[in-house]
């Protein structure tokens, strides 16, 4: 049995902990702590919170990027919540309200990227945000939480990620105020399997992916994609000309309901002539989780919205299916449908040479758009989410600069 003395250095983070996993010094507002797999955030994370409840946060935020993902890293990992500190002093999980409640009646909730609504009208004086790179609506969910923070005299909060080349992370780089520490995975390698070092090093040592997943670097362009950030920040445009065409282009999804894909919707504008005509991004519509009835809807308004010509379906992924669609929904609208006899990359490799010489502009930021152009390479998606706006883009600029006047159209009706 270890002695009291014993247990008070076991459990007192600062004797154990490395400079990197210690909050920085001074009165910031956000903590960003960017590692490698394995480089001690998550601990770094739950020790913050364990340190603020016992300085009298009462109301916390637990952000994941699902919420089984908030329950089995943040609550119930080996580093979690529940794990850390004196046994009296932990907190008991109430599955069904997704909370944390301490012995001292401190209450922590888990919400999820996936759903950045489920923060509104909440408030607290502490948050957690884990893996803030693989968040599906990063932005959102970050406003969301960050209008929350605003009980207690100082609310603050720790952000834990491997980084990525996200826009959304370039973006919070960017801020003021900020306070960013960076920890490799070798650095807590006396906490981690020998073979398992041995493994990656081996595999990874000096790649891109192990600089960024080891290493914790923010690298912004991949080895191979077709479009490079500074291909895109030269795209950008605040305004266009007067346009001679514009089309709403659809990636439908190929399954349905709440946890279905992206419906991958474009609104694309052309002006110029033939030979030097140049594409417009105008606004992206892309939806997820909806019903083919309902993307459907929402591509008919934004077609009377920018009063397209016409809508540009894929029909991959059954044509008579996205045709009678539109027709039970009573849609008067012109459609245009093209098939993908090539891959997502194939069709992407002029479209990308054309943003090179200038002939495709943003007209604004698309944030998301611009990271799934980014991992689109010549070999494939360099990525394990479908780029589906990215192909909605390519669909729309092919068809105005390439092929627009060859492609028959059809009314849905």
């Amino acid at each position: 049995m270890k002695s009291n003395d014993q247990l008070a250095l076991l459990h007192c983070w600062k004797n154990t902990a490395r400079r990197e996993q210690l909050p920085p010094p001074g009165d910031w507002i956000i903590w960003l702590f960017l590692g490698g797999r394995g480089a001690g955030k998550t601990r770094a994370g739950a020790e913050w919170i364990r340190a603020q409840v016992k300085a009298g946060a009462r109301r916390i935020a637990l952000v994941a990027p699902t919420y089984a993902d908030g329950r089995e890293v943040m609550v119930e990992g080996m580093s979690g919540l529940k794990n850390i500190g004196y046994i009296a002093e932990r907190p008991r999980y109430e599955i069904s309200r997704r909370r944390l409640v301490w012995p001292n009646g401190a209450m922590a909730y888990i919400f999820s990227a996936e759903d950045p609504d489920g923060l509104r009208g909440q408030q607290f004086d502490a948050a957690w945000a884990d893996e803030f790179c693989a968040w599906s609506y990063p932005q959102a969910t970050l406003s969301n939480l960050r209008f929350g923070l605003r009980l207690g005299e100082f609310p603050r909060l720790v952000m834990t990620s491997t980084p990525k080349p996200t826009s959304a992370l370039r973006g919070l780089l960017q801020e003021p105020g900020i306070a960013i520490t960076k920890a490799s995975t070798f650095k807590n390698a006396g906490f981690l399997s020998s073979v398992f070092i041995q493994s990656i090093k081996a595999t990874y040592g000096g790649t891109r992916l192990g600089r960024q997943e080891l290493e914790g670097e923010v690298l912004d362009d991949m080895v191979g994609a077709l479009w490079t950030r500074k291909m895109i920040a030269d795209a950008f445009e605040k305004n266009h000309p007067p346009l001679d065409k514009t089309i709403i282009a659809i990636d439908p999804p190929v399954t349905s309901g709440e946890h279905a894909d992206r419906c991958g919707i474009m609104v694309v504008g052309r002006a110029g002539q033939v030979r030097d005509a140049k594409a417009y991004v105008l606004h992206d519509g892309s939806v997820q989780g909806l019903s083919p009835e309902r993307w459907a809807r929402h591509a008919v308004a934004l077609s009377e919205r920018w009063e397209a010509d016409y809508i540009l379906v894929e029909t991959n992924q059954g044509g008579e299916m996205v045709n009678s669609v539109f027709k039970a929904i009573s849609a008067d609208v012109i459609l245009r449908p093209v098939y993908a006899a090539k891959s997502k990359c194939a069709r992407a490799v002029p479209i990308a040479t054309f943003y090179e010489q200038g002939r495709v502009k943003h007209i604004g930021g698309f944030p998301a758009l611009e990271d799934e152009l980014c991992t689109l390479g010549i070999d494939g998606v360099m990525g394990s989410k479908s780029p589906d706006r990215a192909d909605a883009l390519v669909w729309a600029v092919h068809d105005l600069l390439l092929t627009s006047r060859n492609i028959p159209s059809v009314r849905a009706l």
